[in-house]
C-alpha cells in the first residue's frame, strides 16, 4: 500500500498487510493485544499476537482492495471505516468493517471489529440499485 489511510502507523501495517495477504507477517499488535469481533449474528474474541494474525489472515487470504476508507484519529487510537473488494475462486467479493483501535506504546493493544457481511457482486449491484 503506497497511500497512507490512516493517522496511526500501527494500523497502517495491519491493513497494508490486509492489501497484500501478509498477515502472518505483520508486527502492528502488542504481544497482550486483544481483537473483540461483532459479526451479523455472532461474536467473538481472540487475545494474543498469534490468535489475531490467525484471525485477521482468514478475512485477507487473498489480496483485498480498499475502497472508501474514513479514518478518524481519536484519543486512544483510531476509528477507520472502510469497504474492500476481492476475487476469490473467479468470484468478486466486497465487504464492509469498522475498526475502533487502542494505541498503546506504537502498537494495536485492542481492536473492536464491527463487520457488515460478505457480498457477491450480485448482491451489491441489487444493494446499489436500492441505495436512495
Amino acid at each position: 500500500m503506497s497511500e497512507t489511510i490512516t493517522g496511526h502507523t500501527a494500523v497502517t501495517r495491519f491493513l497494508s498487510a490486509g492489501r497484500s495477504a501478509t498477515i502472518s507477517a505483520c508486527d502492528a499488535w502488542s504481544a497482550d493485544a486483544t481483537l473483540d469481533v461483532t459479526a451479523p449474528n455472532w461474536g467473538f474474541r481472540v487475545r494474543g499476537v498469534d490468535a489475531i494474525r490467525s484471525e485477521c489472515a482468514s478475512w485477507f487470504a487473498p489480496p483485498v482492495a480498499f475502497e472508501q476508507p474514513r479514518p478518524l484519529t481519536t484519543d486512544e487510537g483510531e476509528v477507520v471505516d472502510y469497504m474492500f473488494s476481492w476475487t476469490q475462486d473467479g468470484v468478486p467479493k466486497s465487504a464492509h468493517r469498522a475498526h475502533i483501535v487502542t494505541i498503546r506504546e506504537g502498537l494495536i493493544g485492542a481492536d473492536t471489529v464491527l463487520r457488515r457481511g460478505r457480498w457477491l457482486a450480485a448482491l451489491l449491484a441489487e444493494m446499489e440499485v436500492a441505495d436512495v
